[in-house]
């Protein structure tokens, strides 16, 4: 913890070069207490999860509907800037949302399996369905389901659809109002209405991200 809070004031001072210590102190002062507010509202909004890791951070108003089963590692940021975000998981759902990812303002719905993995950003506005929610011919009946995995650092830009039974390969790049309806390659980039593969990403810049 005290390295972190060194590491913390050496950034705040880098950013204001101006400031005397004592500002950069109070700087620091003010940060930790934004964090602390955080913390706190994570254990108040998170507190019917299942699990909630170390370090879990709650930015924002969510709303959360955990009737199933929510996982949530250490380090994982739930904001809700420009939209709320909303985790909505039915008795028979399980949502797994892994170590160090963010999401923001996104709405996710599930009713089977929906997996996030490590350092993962997902960005508002974004819809993650693992279900059709509603059958083709009978639209009183439940539709079909299909589980979602999103691997590790994935990066999801705002107003995407991810759609059930879709696995996105790890470090892949969904591009702004994609709709995401087949499995996405790994180290690639889609973007367009179904999403198709426009690019594609050499791992070890990725990985210089992550770190």
């Amino acid at each position: 913890m005290m390295d972190e809070i060194k590491k913390k004031f050496q950034e705040i001072r880098k950013e204001n070069p101006r400031s005397s210590g004592l500002g950069v102190f109070m700087l620091m002062i003010g940060r930790l207490l934004s964090i602390l507010s955080r913390l706190l509202a994570a254990k108040v909004y998170l507190r019917n999860c299942v699990k909630v890791g170390k370090f879990v951070t709650v930015h924002g108003k969510p709303l959360i509907q955990a009737n199933g089963t929510i996982i949530i590692e250490d380090r994982v940021a739930i904001w809700s800037i420009f939209e709320r975000t909303k985790l909505l998981v039915k008795a028979t759902g399980t949502l797994r949302i892994g170590y160090g990812s963010r999401v923001n303002g996104t709405h996710i719905a599930v009713a089977g399996n929906v997996t996030i993995g490590k350092f993962v950003r997902i960005a508002p506005y974004t819809l993650i369905l693992d279900s059709d929610f509603h059958d083709l011919a009978d639209h009183t009946a439940e539709g079909k389901k299909g589980n979602i995995v999103i691997e590790d650092h994935v990066w999801v830009a705002s107003r995407v659809t991810i759609l059930k039974g879709v696995t996105v390969g790890e470090g892949s790049v969904i591009a702004a109002g994609a709709v995401v309806t087949k499995d996405v390659p790994p180290y690639s980039v889609v973007a367009g209405v179904p999403a198709k593969v426009i690019k594609r990403i050499k791992p070890q810049l990725v990985e210089e991200v992550a770190d």
